[in-house]
């Protein structure tokens, strides 16, 4: 992979558990044809979609384009590292990467007692020690993420140091999968992911990167399915944990749309008030969509409109300020736009709006473009 794709591979990392997917590429490429297509008209009418030339979700011209996006954030100012805001992450990065002083970073994640933001905040750490090394290597200029290097040096003995070092290793495996280091990086990842548990026996976190490490080692079933039982017995609820492991029983890695359906299904039926989970089948049915099949009647079918349903039921019943409530949202957002539901996708937009760095953006090459296209149907469909 050159080093323009792998940066765009890495900006991932920030609000997602899987790399982008071929198909979900050509997919995402096009709409956003037909897309451009809508704002070259002059006037209403159909936008073709796909290949089976089904109607679009909008005719609008430019004008109209720009009046659905007032008051809302610039393209240009979407923040592609989050999925949602988190003013303390964003002040101990900055500082990490402009002082590469990692102390304070070090310090937020020491106080940060919730297994779901925890787990969210070594993804986002990792991610940016992971870019801003993979970007020096590309321009032999800026930083190198010495930061994170010195946090581990300085502090052997510190958890979070070691969990977000885990983290780093596997996004720099991920990025390059057809790499000769590819297998040796993650060993080494898994290494350290039983260092960071050593250090805090009763974290979820480790445990739920080895889940990571063991999509891209091809862990035996068995061997997954332990792994998983040490991450319910730590927290049999954690949003962040089921969707690292539904990877692993999706058609793309090492199981089936069947296999993946039913592990949502169930994490979902038995999920209590005010969890997320009821919004895993939504993530299932995204992962396995077929190519290029954009026409809203695929949206609207019993098996898309029921995962829509039990999102949208997770999201409004969801513990006040959970951290991967946005990623369920941003998700939201592209399903409804494509089920032409334009004032439902337009409340995600007014929650989520200003942060891209979640699925479905991420898979492609410009996730701010794409995610504003989305924004701009939403609104001005509604």
């Amino acid at each position: 992979m050159d080093a323009l794709l792998l940066l765009f591979a890495l900006v991932a990392i920030f609000g997602v558990l899987v790399m982008p997917m071929l198909r979900r590429h050509r997919e995402r490429q096009e709409f956003e044809r037909a897309a451009a297509a809508a704002e070259a008209q002059t006037g209403p009418g159909p936008v073709a979609l796909g290949k089976d030339g089904g109607p679009g979700p909008f005719g609008m011209g430019p004008e109209a384009l720009a009046a659905a996006s007032t008051g809302l954030v610039p393209v240009d100012q979407l923040d592609v590292r989050l999925p949602g805001p988190d003013p303390q992450l964003v002040a101990a990065l900055t500082e990490a990467q402009r002082d590469q002083n990692w102390r304070p970073a070090g310090q937020l994640l020491a106080l940060t007692d919730d297994a779901e933001l925890r787990w969210q905040r070594v993804q986002s750490l990792a991610g940016a020690a992971a870019m801003e090394l993979a970007r020096h290597r590309a321009t032999r200029t800026g930083t190198d993420a010495g930061w994170l290097r010195r946090w581990r040096t300085e502090e052997p003995k510190d958890a979070g140091g070691a969990q977000v070092y885990a983290q780093f290793l596997v996004w720099q495996a991920m990025a390059d999968p057809g790499s000769a280091e590819h297998r040796i990086i993650l060993e080494e990842a898994r290494t350290v992911c039983g260092e960071a548990t050593g250090l805090a026996p009763r974290d979820p976190v480790p445990f739920i990167t080895e889940l990571i490490i063991a999509r891209g080692l091809g862990y035996p079933r068995a061997e997954f399915e332990a792994l998983w039982g040490k991450v319910r017995e730590r927290d049999p609820q954690h949003m962040g944990a089921h969707l690292a492991a539904l990877a692993y029983w999706s058609e793309k890695w090492h199981g089936s749309r069947a296999e993946a359906d039913a592990f949502a299904t169930a994490a979902a039926a038995t999920a209590p008030e005010g969890s997320l989970l009821p919004a895993l089948p939504l993530f299932s049915v995204y992962e396995h969509l077929p190519e290029i099949t954009l026409s809203p009647g695929v949206y609207t079918g019993a098996v898309v409109s029921d995962a829509i349903e039990a999102a949208q039921y997770a999201v409004n019943t969801a513990r006040n300020g959970h951290p991967v409530e946005p990623h369920v949202r941003h998700l939201l957002l592209c399903f409804l736009v494509r089920a032409q539901r334009y004032p439902e996708a337009a409340e995600q937009v007014r929650v989520v709006d200003g942060y891209v760095g979640a699925i479905p953006w991420v898979d492609g090459e410009n996730p701010a473009g794409a995610y504003a296209e989305y924004r701009a149907m939403a609104i001005a469909g509604q």
